[in-house]
């Protein structure tokens, strides 16, 4: 009876994983195609200006007369199309995934800002509701009796 020496098995395969395992929601998986696709255009972009320019004008004859045009287009544009491509362009998204957020907390603190604003100019309270004459009776109240403080201390 012969047996199966280790060497003569082949090591089991290791699934290639892939290099951002965070599950991302739709719109994420958007901004990411959007990404992509942004990418292939800067790359083809004199393609896409010189199909752009030939159609210019036309109507269905731009399919005849563009012909050459928009086969180096497409051409250009599968040759930057790919799963590659793809992870380039999420890893990108991560990348940016700090500055996104930076400039979300900016924006939430231009928000609170002008609520602070707004509450402050129309004389609102802390729930939005207008104080209107009660808040200046009680104003002038405070500074008669800082006033009147301060007079006193003079004494």
């Amino acid at each position: 009876m012969v047996m199966a020496t280790p060497t003569d098995q082949t090591p089991p395969t290791i699934p290639r994983l892939p290099s951002n395992p965070t599950p991302l929601s739709a719109p994420q998986e958007q901004q990411v195609r959007d990404l992509y696709y942004r990418n292939v255009r800067a790359k083809c972009a004199s393609e896409i200006a010189a199909f752009a320019e030939c159609a210019t004008g036309r109507t269905f004859t731009m399919i005849y007369a563009c012909r050459a045009q928009k086969l180096t287009m497409n051409t250009c544009m599968l040759q930057y199309q790919g799963p590659d491509e793809l992870d380039k362009a999420r890893a990108e998204w991560f990348a940016l995934a700090g500055e996104r957020r930076r400039d979300k907390e900016e924006r939430a603190k231009l928000v609170e800002e002008g609520k602070r604003r707004h509450k402050e100019w129309w004389g609102l309270d802390e729930h939005g509701k207008l104080q209107g004459k009660k808040l200046e009776t009680k104003l002038e109240r405070e500074t008669r009796e800082a006033g009147e403080r301060v007079v006193e201390g003079r004494r």
